[in-house]
């Protein structure tokens, strides 16, 4: 690399993060040396140690690099820029037309897991209603791999990624099911241990806070009619067929809707309805008990 063609790999970096703080990026660092990770091919701690040694940028990867950061800056997720996004031990492929999996759902899934791995059956049962990238069926199915693991989606713009995802991680254990979560997988009413949801929980009148979120993420993943509730009350209904007696419902939800779900649950004679919060103690899940 010829030296006289190179930047300084902290300068680089430290006037990323000021652009992107000022467009009011969360957390701009992180994501200035995410964006020159995927331009170099390097994960973030590998973009630390070059940053240690004095690394440089080749004129060449800072023009890859200058567009990318120019998208941030207008908000586009970072997730869509590199097509990737963690999950728990996963890395999943998402873009356009699919909701990117958040931190707070990887806690949401656990109480899956957790009530897979208690139950004394040989091959339990799950079921990720609304699987989007397939993120949450993906994770039970490869952390529980005595598992039977259904992903159910029906957004044709989000199915391409979740089929995606299903066919790059590679989980023997886990179907793939193109349907509406009212009506799919009437074959397996009775037979379920575990249904999980990420719904669709916003109100329709709110506006989500963050422009990666309203601007990018699909409206159908987002809102969930006047209350935000439309889709819960279906899943209270399909999750009652769907388990058998001493199964499990899990419900990701927002911090305000614990009271209102914890109503429908017990009106439709749901048993041990129970909230659960995040890392941020705000409630984002209620689990019951068929």
């Amino acid at each position: 690399m010829s030296q006289a063609r190179a930047r300084d790999l902290r300068q680089v970096r430290d006037e990323t993060a000021a652009r992107l703080a000022a467009a009011g990026v969360p957390d701009p660092e992180v994501d200035a040396e995410l964006l020159i990770g995927h331009v170099l091919g390097l994960s973030r701690g590998g973009v630390q140690a070059r940053l240690v040694m004095g690394g440089r940028l080749s004129d060449a990867d800072a023009a890859a690099l200058e567009p990318l950061v120019a998208r941030r800056v207008r908000r586009e997720p970072l997730q869509h820029l590199t097509g990737r996004a963690p999950f728990r031990s996963l890395e999943l492929a998402v873009g356009p037309g699919v909701f990117v999996p958040r931190p707070e759902t990887e806690q949401v899934t656990q109480l899956a897991i957790d009530a897979l791995r208690a139950t004394a059956e040989p091959e339990p049962i799950a079921i990720d209603l609304g699987s989007g990238s397939g993120a949450i069926a993906l994770a039970m199915a490869t952390e529980v791999p005595h598992a039977r693991v259904w992903a159910v989606e029906n957004s044709p713009e989000a199915f391409p990624w979740t089929r995606r995802n299903v066919d790059e991680i590679g989980a023997p254990n886990l179907e793939l099911v193109f349907g509406d979560l009212a009506t799919a997988l009437p074959e397996l009413d009775g037979r379920a241990a575990v249904v999980i949801s990420n719904p669709p929980y916003v109100p329709a009148a709110e506006l989500p806070r963050d422009p990666e979120v309203h601007l990018h993420d699909p409206e159908v993943a987002l809102y969930g009619g006047p209350d935000g509730l439309d889709v819960v009350r279906v899943l209270s209904k399909r999750a009652l067929e769907l388990l058998h007696p001493g199964g499990v419902l899990v419900i990701e939800h927002a911090e305000t809707q614990s009271a209102p779900i914890a109503e429908i649950l017990a009106a439709d004679g749901w048993r041990a309805v129970a909230h659960h919060r995040d890392l941020t103690l705000r409630d984002r899940a209620t689990t019951a008990v068929r």
